[in-house]
């Protein structure tokens, strides 16, 4: 089954999380087949915290791809702080 989930990176007490769409049975940090965005929790001031092609996710879960539970809560959090900017 193909998931979209985070795949941890970044040094020790500084993490850093790709998006990426990767086969279930591969391990966290493994192989993955492409790269939809990342997450940078401890990102301050003008630094970007989340980026997500909402196009890449779209197209995956057309082909039956799921949703890990924070992929889901990461990319709501991501078309909220979108609505709030296109608003403003």
């Amino acid at each position: 089954m193909v998931i979209i989930r985070l795949a941890r990176g970044g040094a020790k007490n500084r993490p850093f999380f790709n998006m990426v769409v990767a086969n279930s049975r591969n391990a966290r940090d493994g192989r993955f087949i492409e790269r939809i965005g990342f997450y940078n929790p401890r990102a301050t001031g003008k630094e970007e915290a989340l980026r997500i092609h909402l196009d890449r996710v779209i197209y995956w879960q057309s082909k039956g791809a799921q949703l890990s539970a924070t992929a889901t809560r990461l990319i709501k959090q991501f078309n909220r702080n979108n609505e709030v900017n296109q608003n403003s």
